[in-house]
């Protein structure tokens, strides 16, 4: 990532008024995006929904679900500009700094087998996978299986 001051990540909290850049964002990246409702329902819910802002854009956000010593981890998304820089480890770093600020002792999350980006990003963070959830992605006109990572937060 560069180190120019413009460039640097800046983390805010995720607003109604980002949820239009944020869905373009989504539907660029994903063959299967969320759906503007499931960023209102986030929202609405006070799950943690946080932007990260580069060179002024939003360069990438983040939904966490934390409670009961608990983290899980719903999306993370860095937009196809930024990806290949860093920027998902940073988040990611941001994310797990997060869940332990809140007193959560573990994150989960659910992965594509076949997104093998997100796949060696987790592994590179220390995630274990713990389970198979089968059929639990649309896929096309089939499903995907998602692999239920966990890490113990210290």
């Amino acid at each position: 990532m560069s180190a120019r001051l413009d460039t640097l990540p800046r983390y805010r909290r995720m607003t109604a008024n980002d949820l239009g850049p944020v869905i373009a964002i989504e539907r660029a990246v994903y063959p299967h995006p969320w759906t503007p409702g499931n960023f209102s329902d986030s929202l609405a819910a006070g799950y943690h929904c946080w932007i990260v802002e580069c060179g002024g854009e939003i360069a990438g956000y983040s939904v966490v679900m934390i409670a009961a010593g608990e983290a899980h981890l719903l999306n993370l998304s860095v937009s196809a500009p930024w990806q290949r820089r860093g920027l998902g480890r940073e988040l990611l770093g941001f994310v797990l700094k997060l869940a332990r600020d809140d007193a959560a002792r573990r994150i989960f999350l659910e992965v594509r087998p076949s997104n093998a980006a997100a796949r060696a990003l987790y592994a590179a963070a220390g995630f274990s996978e713990i389970a198979v959830r089968r059929d639990y992605y649309p896929a096309g006109e089939s499903r995907e299986d998602a692999v239920v990572l966990e890490l113990t937060l210290q």
